[in-house]
């Protein structure tokens, strides 16, 4: 079987490498932490397209229980047809909803499961899926059948560091921590997007992005996925490099700055800065 390597849209470090093939050989969930924007979810698309497996995405919300990936069992609908006489109702088993972990392990080949934005759901939701992701199995107490994983499934886990996870659960786990990309990362992120873009407005740009995010106050700083936002529409309005040159965040907020600066704290930020700054120059 192929590993994981860089693709030509996905730039990926040589550790990120690394962790994506150790926790394949391991047979473990992998863990991808990092701040929101760094790719952790594309990176389970990649994963799976590298190794030519198909996708299962759970993305998890902070309503989501651990059930629910397993399966659930449908109640009221069984009530209802049981009062309108639907003959249904004799097998319960027509009431049980099958959930992304059931499709993964019921996979006639092997698969790529995502389990997205892990810390967005209660404290408990990764220990209620301990003895599963070990074993690969679990129980349908409704009808009385153990559905095991027919290959085992690659599972890539992401976590936008929001909470804590449990210690057992980490365990289990193999890690990884995305890291900002560098100057020379970016650089190449953004060729591989925006082969065509010219070199000189690249560059400016990235001064910009690189300038806004050195200002300590931010309360968002902007991502890579900020960036490349940015830069397509500095290419659709085809603005010279000349106007970035002139855009220190510390005098004046950057063109097209809602690619950027997500919040109005941020917002309100640069133009006290900037305000500040033509008052000094006075």
């Amino acid at each position: 079987m192929a590993g994981f390597r860089s693709t030509e849209k996905y730039i990926a470090s040589r550790d990120l490498e690394v962790a994506v093939n150790a926790a394949v050989s391991l047979q473990r969930p992998l863990l991808v932490k990092g701040e929101p924007g760094t790719g952790k979810t594309v990176l389970a698309h990649e994963i799976a397209q590298a190794l030519g497996h198909p996708l299962i995405e759970w993305h998890i919300k902070s309503t989501t229980k651990a059930q629910q990936g397993l399966y659930e069992y449908d109640a009221v609908s069984r009530l209802r047809d049981g009062q309108l006489g639907d003959p249904r109702v004799h097998d319960i088993a027509d009431y049980i909803v099958r959930g992304k972990m059931w499709d993964a392990f019921e996979a006639d080949h092997p698969v790529v499961l995502l389990i997205d934005e892990i810390d967005k759901a209660d404290i408990e939701f990764p220990n209620d899926l301990l003895l599963e992701l070990d074993r690969m199995q679990f129980f349908v107490y409704e009808t009385r059948q153990t559905v095991a994983a027919r290959h085992r499934p690659i599972v890539i886990i992401t976590s936008n560091n929001e909470k804590e996870l449990p210690d057992a659960f980490l365990r289990r786990c193999f890690f990884h921590y995305i890291r900002f990309p560098d100057r020379e990362t970016m650089e190449r992120i953004v060729q591989a997007h925006y082969p065509d873009i010219r070199q000189d407005l690249a560059r400016e740009a990235l001064n910009v992005f690189f300038q806004i995010r050195g200002v300590q106050e931010l309360k968002k700083k902007p991502a890579t996925s900020e960036l490349l936002d940015w830069l397509k529409l500095l290419m659709i309005e085809d603005l010279p490099p000349e106007v970035l040159r002139s855009q220190d965040p510390k005098v004046a907020i950057p063109p097209l700055y809602g690619a950027l600066l997500k919040n109005e704290q941020d917002v309100h930020l640069f133009e006290r800065l900037a305000f500040l700054s033509r008052r000094q120059q006075r």
